[in-house]
Order: structure tokens, then sequence, then C-alpha cells
């Protein structure tokens, strides 16, 4: 079987659709809650699902597991209590390297593009493991991704877990399906669409940076079926470990995100420009584009989904249905 954490959530859940899809018996481990999020799972319910505190007693049942694909993490970037995000993202994530090395299972992670922090050209989003030291997160949720990246390869130099097969992506700005639940976390793309659908204009932060345009602010956005995608291409291919991007290699500006939204809901083109709120000054990403040759160079090939596509594909076969869901 293979193990989800986080598999009710937005990229969770879609990977728990597309092994089911493929027939592999799964386990989620996940709090539901009473908001709705069982619906992220109600087309591709899964074998079992675990609470995250009896996750570890579990485990030391000695289950037979494939493989631990590891994306539930506290992902606020607005987070503030540092000891739950540590306990949750840090601690958490070294016990389960430790048990997948122990039991000789893949172990497959999400770390994060905001791990980059202020970066703002396209060489300095490198992948690079001699580069990973000098990487500023700009906040609490960036650094504790940063915190598990270097511990992990840390504690692989001086082999503490040996035989570990291994990988870990750093996700930049996914969007798609299945992630209505996040609140203010949720992608820009439902957002300006809902905007677009009640007809007004879609608003977009000025810029805060000297001599960059409003709206020119860029991202690398990645439809979830590419995170996807390649998640399940490490998992066919065991052999690969590594620390990786998970981008398009390609950043397009918030304009150009708006105007894709407008074209796939049928509106007029229309944007507004408002403040930057002040508690995302000094931790806002105003540029991001993924370096992927690193990746590419370990053997993924297939082509990534352009913005265009993916924001039509998520607006006309999702957001504009009855059953928005995967």
């Amino acid at each position: 079987m293979i193990v989800i954490t986080g598999g009710a959530g937005f990229i969770g859940s879609c990977m728990q659709q597309a092994l089911h899809a493929r027939g592999v018996e799964t386990v989620v481990v996940d709090w539901l809650g009473s908001a709705g999020k069982w619906r992220n799972l109600r087309h591709h319910a899964p074998g079992r699902i675990i609470a995250p505190e009896a996750l570890d007693a579990w485990l030391a049942s000695g289950p037979d597991v494939g493989a631990v694909i590891h994306l539930g993490a506290i992902s606020e970037t607005t987070a503030t209590d540092g000891d739950l995000v540590w306990r949750t993202n840090v601690d958490l994530s070294h016990r389960l390297a430790s048990w997948c090395a122990h039991a000789g299972v893949r172990f497959i992670y999400a770390s994060s593009a905001a791990t980059y922090g202020a970066a703002d050209r396209v060489e300095q989003f490198s992948d690079d493991p001699g580069a990973l030291e000098h990487l500023s997160p700009l906040n609490l949720y960036g650094w504790s991704k940063q915190a598990f990246d270097l511990g992990l390869l840390h504690r692989l130099e001086k082999g503490e877990l040996p035989g570990l097969s291994w990988a870990g992506l750093k996700f930049f700005n996914v969007y798609g399906p299945n992630e209505y639940h996040k609140g203010r976390m949720i992608s820009v793309v439902r957002v300006k669409y809902d905007e677009a659908r009640a007809g007004q204009p879609l608003r977009l932060f000025r810029s805060d940076v000297p001599g960059l345009a409003d709206g020119a602010q860029a991202r690398d956005f990645i439809w979830v079926g590419d995170v996807v995608d390649v998640m399940l291409w490490l998992l066919d291919h065991g052999h690969v470990s590594g620390l990786f991007n998970c981008g398009t290699g390609v950043a397009r500006t918030y304009a150009d995100l708006a105007h894709a939204v407008c074209d796939a809901a049928g509106v007029a083109r229309q944007i507004e420009f408002i403040d930057m709120p002040e508690s995302l000054r000094g931790q806002y990403q105003s540029f991001t584009c993924a370096d992927m040759r690193r990746l590419r160079a370990a053997g993924y090939s297939r082509p990534f989904t352009t913005l265009e596509d993916g924001v039509r594909r998520y607006v006309q076969d999702y957001l504009a249905r009855p059953d928005p869901y995967l």
C-alpha cells in the first residue's frame, strides 16, 4: 500500500485520485474535520484514513507499505506558531524519513519554493544541493521547509539513513481542483474566477518593488495534474533520489493569469490594482521561476501545461460545474 500524509488536502487528494485510478491500495493520513474536506475524497475513497496523531503507533505495528508520500504540513505562509510548525513540518518529517530508511520504503516529500525567500532572478532558483545552505526564506513556513531539507541532507551525509530511497519536491505555485478548503491560502486562480463570475474587475496587488509595474509580479504557476505526474514518475523510478524543483520553468505575470481567467470564464478583461496588505509586505515573493534542469537531467521529460491551458481546464472542467471536485 502507499501512505499519503495530507491525503485529504489539495495536492494529496489529487494524488490519491491518481493512485486510486491505478488500482493502488492507499492509506490517507489526515483530519477530515467538519468543513466539508471529505468531499476531496468523495469520488476516490482510500482504503483507510488515519488521524495524524495515530500515525506513529500505526507505523510501529509493521504495516506492509511500499511508499510514503509526505504532503501533510502547516502550509500557511502567515503561520506564527513556531513550535507547532516545527513539530508538524520538521519533527514529523524526520520521523517518517527514519521509519522509511529502516523499513526500506520509498520516501517522497513536499518542500516548497518558499525556501527561496526574496530571490528575484532565475539563477537564484537553483535546486543544486550546494546552494541550499545559502537560501533565506521570508517566513516561518518557508524556514521550516528549509530546515527539513537541510536536516535530511545532513543526516544522509552522516550515514544516519542508510539505503533511504527518497525525493523531495519544491512545489511552486500550484493551482487546480480540490483546494476549496484552503481559505486564505487558496490559489489566485480560484479567487480571480470568483471575482469574474460576480462581474467585478479582477483585483491585483500594486507592486511594492521599485521599477516593477503593477501586475508584472510573476510566478511559476503549475497545474496540479503536472505535480501529480511528477510524483507518479518518482514512484515509478525509485532509483532517482534528490531534492528537485517542481514548477514549469516559466514565470508568468499576475496580469497574464487574470487575463487567462477572464478568457476561460468568457468575460471581458478587467483589472483593478489595490494596495498590498501590511501583513504581506516584506514577505511577498514578486518573482519565482523554477530551474528545472536537474529534474530533466534525472529523466523526467513530459511537457508542462501552459498557464492558459491549465486555467481553462480548471475553470471550465471544475469551477464552472455543479460538482467542482476531482
